[in-house]
């Protein structure tokens, strides 16, 4: 059940407490993207090789998920938060310590394990301390503590493994994960009246309803073409737009500001029309990611759709998580909740893979944002059938000759 809202001057900090949260699990999916060429060399594999790391972390979120979700539902709310992230902390620490590729992708795949139960449980306590035309809105703010971890952790995770080594970058985010451990449990509230776990069946129930099943499958496609391109922004950049290794840090810094920018404005938007958003968001990221083909031998043109790639990749979160939520209304929140942040990663899991196909089997590193856009725009269809099915559904509830504007 929903946590009960805190006195209004308290929300503010609990909800920016769950954005610190966040902040230090994003960082951990996300600063590897930066690192991969320095991982490779070191660990003596090759780029392909380093970015399934990244599948790694995504498959290990997508099992994780659902497994810790169901392990932890009786326990309260902030304390399954707080020990997602003892355990975060220690696996970015093993991380750090890794001496060779097996062990740095068991490590990453031990970090994996906190990051969907944590946004879904995460996404669940935010929406219950605000009314419920704000919920999308509360989603955003919690989210941006990913955006935040791309703006602010990547590239400087990057400058990092450049100067300082890889390893480095693992070891700050064990000091990331300390102080959000504090953070959370200073400032988000206790939940009342949360003991009586929702039956499982009734859980299990809920997940097998057709529109829950339809919107995993628009986030898990949706968001593929992301992480088809973004694993591989740094050979790109490198490799095709002839920049430095240098320059990747800054480019990065765009990218996350982008996704700032798009997590917030999707937010807003989908708190005023929610279907509009699900369906404008994925063909916006489907455009950005079609068009980029035709900026990748210009940097100035590179950078440009970096920032736009951002802005149109987290513009779609809070619609694709909120429409599953709706879907899910009543027992079974949390399983769904966090089974759509294991499609998410999912997602990010395939288009790391696939892109990793196309560089090392098909076509190569250039074609790698058309297979993005092709991918995205099969998200995009899932949703269009959602809306009609749902739409369908709303005119069979209609009392006979009642128009659609009458009921």
């Amino acid at each position: 059940m929903p946590v009960s809202p805190t006195p209004t001057t308290r929300l503010p900090i609990a909800l920016y407490a769950l954005t610190a949260g966040s902040f230090g699990i994003g960082c951990a999916e996300f600063v590897i993207m930066g690192l991969l060429l320095q991982v490779a060399a070191d660990l003596q594999v090759s780029i392909a090789a380093a970015g399934l790391l990244v599948s790694g972390y995504a498959l290990g979120v997508f099992v994780g998920a659902p497994v810790l979700t169901l392990l932890t539902r009786r326990m309260p709310r902030k304390a399954v938060l707080l020990a997602l992230m003892v355990i975060y902390t220690v696996g970015n620490a093993a991380c750090a310590l890794a001496p060779d590729y097996a062990s740095l992708m068991a490590a990453r795949v031990l970090t994996s394990l906190t990051h969907g139960t944590f946004f879904g449980v995460g996404a669940v306590v935010a929406t219950g301390l605000v009314p419920a035309e704000r919920r999308a809105s509360a989603i955003s703010i919690m989210f941006a503590g990913l955006t935040l971890a791309t703006l602010l952790g990547m590239p400087a995770g990057a400058w990092l493994g450049l100067h300082l080594g890889w390893r480095s970058t693992f070891w700050a985010m064990v000091a990331i994960g300390l102080v959000s451990l504090a953070v959370i449990a200073l400032w988000v509230p206790r939940s009342r009246g949360e003991a009586a776990a929702v039956p499982l069946r009734e859980e299990l129930a809920t997940m097998a309803r057709p529109q829950v099943l339809i919107g995993l499958a628009m986030t898990m496609l949706g968001f593929a073409g992301v992480f088809t391109v973004i694993t591989y922004i740094q050979p790109m950049l490198t490799g095709l737009a002839g920049m430095s290794e240098a320059a990747v840090s800054p480019v990065l810094l765009v990218f996350g500001g982008g996704m700032v920018v798009g997590n917030l404005l999707g937010g807003r938007w989908t708190d005023r029309r929610p279907t509009p958003a699900l369906l404008g968001s994925l063909l916006l990221l489907a455009v950005v990611l079609g068009a980029m083909s035709f900026a990748l031998r210009s940097p100035v043109a590179m950078v440009a759709f970096t920032g736009l790639l951002g802005i149109a990749a987290f513009a779609t979160v809070s619609p694709l998580q909120l429409r599953v939520l709706r879907f899910a209304e009543g027992a079974g929140q949390n399983l769904a909740s966090s089974f759509n942040i294991a499609a998410f990663n999912l997602g990010n899991a395939a288009g790391a893979w696939l892109g990793g196909m196309v560089i090392e089997h098909g076509p190569g590193l250039a074609a790698v944002t058309w297979v993005a856009a092709l991918v995205t725009l099969a998200g995009l269809a899932m949703a269009i059938w959602s809306v009609r099915l749902e739409a369908g559904r709303d005119r069979a509830a209609l009392p006979t000759g009642c128009m659609p504007e009458q009921a």
